[in-house]
């Protein structure tokens, strides 16, 4: 992961801040290494409220949530990007205090690649930005699905790559990105729930479109989205340089790889930092750049393809 160190973002947690009219943000109590200054929660409309990513199970950010909301104003629709443990949990309990149903691509498990169920097969868990794995939306969404009341319109974007059930929401010319796009970092992918095949394909679709400003998941808005997926992609394809040149004439595992490449990187994220080595490396196995001599797994051995 890399901060935008040009990049200041520092609002305070629970304050109500209008970003544009019909849109407010709510920072989130849950800073930390992996969420930045914490979850940003998107209100959105001025009669019928829809709630991007209510967070963590909070009671805390449940009462501004529901302060926020004024006398001739509801909550309608509760959207959940992702079903990871800062965007996802607080979903349930504001559903039961207002009634509004809960909509996502579908729970924890859904939209995983085939390569991808099948390491979670072998047992291959998520990593430390954590699955709330009891999650489940009142209604699942489809890609391409156009949710609308009188003053606003969604569209839904299926881009799995941070995780297979993540989607982002296309709000005419802007976007919610949640966690694919954001300013301050590049996206953990993290297998099983994190595809990089995946991520490169919504990284290219999201490209196609001019958007004028991404509202990220976590961090400050994004000003020139087309110059910060342009970025995304071409780190991505750097790492991906420098993990083919690592391998020429060795074989290494992904946390080999990890301690070579992220070698500035502080020892608490390197865990991190290895299930996006091991993205990398699944992808590349997947284009038969690279092979193993056993099973695809987390601790497996890799090597550069050797053709004959």
């Amino acid at each position: 992961m890399q901060l935008n160190a040009d990049q200041v973002f520092d609002p305070v947690i629970g304050a109500v801040e209008t970003l544009e009219p019909g849109l407010r943000r709510i920072l989130a109590p849950n800073p930390s290494p992996m969420t930045f200054r914490g979850t940003n929660t998107y209100l959105l409309g001025t009669c019928d409220i829809a709630v991007i990513d209510p967070g963590p199970d909070s009671p805390a950010h449940l009462e501004v949530i529901l302060g926020a909301i004024g006398p001739d104003q509801r909550i309608s629709h509760i959207f959940v990007t992702h079903s990871h443990l800062d965007h996802s949990p607080l979903a349930r309990p504001l559903a039961e205090v207002t009634g509004a149903p809960v909509l996502a691509f579908g729970p924890s498990s859904a939209g995983r690649s085939t390569v991808m169920k099948a390491l979670s097969k072998q047992g291959l868990m998520g990593g430390g930005e954590g699955v709330d794995d009891r999650f489940a939306p009142d209604i699942a969404l489809e890609d391409g699905a156009k949710i609308q009341t009188d003053k606003w319109a969604l569209e839904v974007i299926h881009t799995p790559g941070h995780m297979g059930n993540h989607i982002a929401l296309g709000w005419g010319d802007a976007c919610f990105t949640a966690d694919h796009v954001m300013g301050w970092a590049t996206s953990i992918v993290s297998p099983p729930d994190g595809d990089l095949t995946d991520f490169m394909a919504s990284s290219e679709r999201l490209l196609r479109t001019e958007w004028r400003v991404f509202y990220p998941g976590h961090g400050a808005p994004i000003t020139a989205p087309a110059d910060r997926l342009g970025w995304l992609i071409a780190h991505r394809r750097s790492r991906e340089r420098a993990i083919l040149s690592a391998l020429d004439g060795q074989d290494l595992t992904a946390r080999a790889l990890a301690h070579l490449i992220y070698q500035d990187t502080p020892q608490a994220l390197l865990p991190a930092a290895t299930r996006n080595v091991l993205a990398h490396l699944v992808d590349l196995y997947g284009r038969g750049w690279v092979e193993t001599t056993e099973q695809l797994s987390a601790t497996a051995t890799f090597r550069l393809q050797q053709y004959t």
